[in-house]
């Protein structure tokens, strides 16, 4: 059995790491499409299990790394250099939820 846990942040929800892997994975499809799919991998000279891996992994890193990654320009990246080696001071919201945290033993 192949799952994601998915937990909800600031009303997202979001899919976790399976904790559970299998091998295999099953999945419905039209017949339209799958002939598509077989189509399109004879002429990319594979097998359709790999056609589908590659492309689907291929996608997946795309739509990942698009949403994990932050690209500034040159202005907002010294902004941010800036501000790290230069913090403001902790406002009262900031130390309120420092206040707020459980003491670590």
């Amino acid at each position: 059995m192949y799952y994601f846990n998915v937990y909800n942040h600031k009303g997202l929800t979001m899919p976790r790491i399976p904790i559970e892997t299998n091998d295999r994975m099953s999945l419905r499809i039209a017949s339209e499409e799958k002939s598509l799919l077989m189509r399109a991998a004879a002429l990319q000279h594979t097998n359709l299990t790999e056609f589908v891996i590659n492309n689907a992994v291929s996608v997946a890193r795309k739509i990942i790394n698009e949403n994990e990654r932050l690209e500034l320009n040159e202005r907002d990246s010294l902004h941010v250099l800036d501000l790290l080696d230069n913090p403001p001071a902790p406002n009262e919201k900031l130390m309120s939820a420092a206040f707020s945290l459980p003491k670590r033993a």
